[in-house]
C-alpha cells in the first residue's frame, strides 16, 4: 500500500499554472541550447527520480507518448542513484500522465534516466525518418551539476557565436555519440538535462566543438 499512497502525492499543485511554467523555461533552453533555465521541481516524485525530471515528466509526457526508463528507475531495476522503488516511479508517471512504459528504446518518444554514464548508445533510441524526423525521442538526463562537469564548447542554431557549458555526468563517449547524432540530421535524438533546480537543453542542431583538453 506504501507505493500506492505515494502514486498519489508529488503532482503540481496547480497543473496549468507550474505546467506551464516548466514548458517555457524547456523552450527557452531548447531555443538557447547551453543555457541553464531555471524549473521548479516536484519535492514529493518518488526515488530516485528527481524533481526537476519528475517535472519535465509530468509536463511532457501523456497517455500518446511511450516512456523508456532506465534500469534505476524501471520496475525491477538497480538502483545506482541512491535509494528507490522503480515499480513506485512507473506507477508515478502512469497515474500522473497517463504515459505507457515502452517495452525497449527505439519505440520510445520519451526516455528519462537517472544515471546518464550508464545510459544505453544515442543510435538505440527513435531517430525518427528523413520524411518524419520528429518521430524521433526526446532523453531526460538528470544531472548532478551544469558547472562542474566536462567542459563543451557549442555552436548551432541559436547560439550567437560560442556557448560553454559542463554538465555532468555525462553518458559514455558523449563527444563522438553526439558527432554521429548531428550526422543524422534532420533525424537525430534531441537532449533535456534536469540538473538540481534548472533545466539545459541540446537540440540535434548543436554541435560540440573540439578543444584542447
Amino acid at each position: 500500500m506504501a507505493v500506492a499512497a505515494g502514486v498519489l502525492e508529488g503532482g503540481f499543485a496547480d497543473a496549468v499554472m507550474e505546467g506551464q511554467a516548466v514548458f517555457r523555461a524547456v523552450l527557452e533552453a531548447m531555443a538557447r541550447p547551453g543555457t541553464v533555465q531555471p524549473v521548479a521541481g516536484l519535492q514529493r516524485a518518488p526515488r530516485p527520480l528527481s524533481p526537476v525530471a519528475a517535472a519535465l515528466v509530468a509536463t511532457v509526457c501523456d497517455g500518446d507518448t511511450p516512456v523508456w526508463l532506465d534500469p534505476s528507475l524501471a520496475p525491477g531495476g538497480s538502483r545506482t542513484r541512491g535509494p528507490g522503488d522503480g515499480g513506485a516511479v512507473a506507477a508515478w508517471i502512469a497515474f500522473h500522465t497517463g504515459a505507457p512504459l515502452a517495452a525497449t528504446q527505439g519505440e520510445a518518444q520519451f526516455a528519462i534516466c537517472a544515471d546518464p554514464a550508464l545510459l544505453a548508445p544515442l543510435e538505440s533510441f527513435a531517430r525518427g525518418t528523413q520524411d518524419y524526423p520528429d518521430r524521433s525521442a526526446t532523453l531526460i538526463l538528470q544531472v548532478d551539476t551544469f558547472s562542474e562537469g566536462e567542459p563543451l564548447l557549442l555552436e548551432g542554431p541559436g547560439i550567437a557565436g560560442r556557448a560553454g557549458a559542463a554538465p555532468g555526468p555525462l553518458p559514455r563517449h558523449f563527444r563522438d555519440q553526439w558527432r554521429q547524432n548531428g550526422a543524422c540530421f534532420p533525424r537525430g535524438v534531441d537532449l533535456i538535462f534536469a540538473g538540481p533546480d534548472a533545466v539545459m537543453c541540446l537540440p540535434r542542431t548543436t554541435r560540440i566543438l573540439e578543444t584542447q583538453r
